[in-house]
């Protein structure tokens, strides 16, 4: 069986030159879920939202579309995944009002957090016990590349970065989460068909595995993000 392919940007933003490939009508959020089938929410690392916001933006979209919320930096960068049952449901109490439209979690975290072993298990053992659903990680210090066992027991995904900071671990493969922040430049440069087509490639043998299959445009910062996105759409993945 295929597995579903969510392909967006980090955030719903439509520069005006792309306006006519979307919806005339609605909102910023509905004219982009006229053509993409998800999105990664990154404000929410900035700040909370409101549970009514949630429910709104869930309504405000297609039946099969999905999104993957950014967990708080509060959580990753400020308490570093340490005494943080408080902060996590906080988080959920407001994030989960999206529904069944809650496609994945995005776990990313700082690049000066070393793995350990203790502190992540504690971590994602509180994780779990609130959330039942797809988690993906991205680690940007070396050292979790030893985190690979404890990624299977939790099962957690492993977030396949570009520009690529850690080589891929033998993590949980019941999500494939692609993150194109975007390269040389990063946030900035463009893929374009010829590199997109390679990463229609990638996510053809994923989802030919069965594995739900997530592939997120992060190259927003120059208006690249959706250019690139409508790009891969065309391949077919």
């Amino acid at each position: 069986m295929t597995g579903p392919l969510f392909v967006g940007c980090a955030g719903w933003s439509l520069p005006r030159e792309h306006w006519p490939a979307f919806a005339d009508e609605g909102s910023h959020l509905q004219r982009y879920a006229s053509r993409f089938n998800a999105v990664e929410i990154n404000s929410s690392f900035y700040r909370p939202h409101l549970p009514k916001t949630y429910e709104r933006w869930a309504q405000s979209v297609p039946s099969a579309f999905r999104f993957s919320v950014k967990v708080p930096r509060h959580i990753t960068h400020e308490l570093r995944l340490q005494r943080c049952e408080t902060a996590l449901d906080e988080f959920f109490a407001q994030c989960l009002h999206l529904g069944e439209k809650l496609g994945c979690l995005l776990v990313q975290l700082p690049p000066s957090l070393g793995y350990e072993a203790e502190v992540a298990g504690a971590f994602f053992e509180a994780l779990r016990k609130r959330f039942a659903g797809d988690v993906a990680l991205e680690p940007r210090h070396a050292s979790w590349a030893a985190a690979g066992a404890l990624l299977q027991a939790y099962q957690i995904g492993w977030v396949t970065a570009d520009p690529v900071v850690i080589d891929a671990v033998y993590a949980w493969q019941g999500v494939r989460y692609w993150r194109l922040h975007g390269s040389p430049r990063i946030y900035h440069s463009a893929y374009g068909p010829e590199r997109v087509a390679l990463q229609a490639q990638a996510l053809r043998q994923s989802t030919a595995a069965g594995v739900p299959t997530w592939c997120i445009f992060d190259n927003t910062a120059s208006g690249h993000a959706v250019a690139d996105a409508l790009c891969l759409l065309e391949k077919k993945p």
